[in-house]
């Protein structure tokens, strides 16, 4: 396992988890997102930087990959894209939508799912 490392400089106060597509789906998933945060990529994955825990509650689709902590399945994965700000974040919500929508794969989010909720 790799860790992304983080340029010098970008604060992580959210932590960090990453989320990967296969290269394929990678620069058409950059091109669609209204934000970009840091992204990796080797010659097989584009890895987004996400705050840790983007994967509560919701399934991300696959082929995608969910990486706590940012430890990716990689081998020698460089930064491809500095963030459009000051954060190495890319929102997950629109990330796993446009993932789900390159997939083919309908938006699951489990909150509530065998909760007391109203009850």
């Amino acid at each position: 396992m790799t860790l992304l490392a983080l340029p010098p400089g970008l604060p992580a106060h959210l932590g960090c988890d990453a989320v990967g597509v296969p290269a394929r789906h990678g620069s058409r998933l950059l091109g669609r997102l209204p934000r970009n945060g840091c992204v990796f990529a080797d010659t097989h994955w584009w890895w987004w930087i996400v705050p840790a825990g983007s994967d509560l509650e919701l399934t991300w689709p696959l082929p995608s990959h969910y990486a706590r902590g940012a430890y990716v399945p990689a081998i020698s994965p460089r930064l491809i894209r500095w963030p459009d700000d000051d954060s190495p974040y890319t929102p997950p919500i629109p990330l796993y939508l446009m993932a789900c929508q390159l997939t083919g794969t309908a938006p699951l989010w489990t909150a509530g799912v065998g909760s007391a909720r109203g009850a």
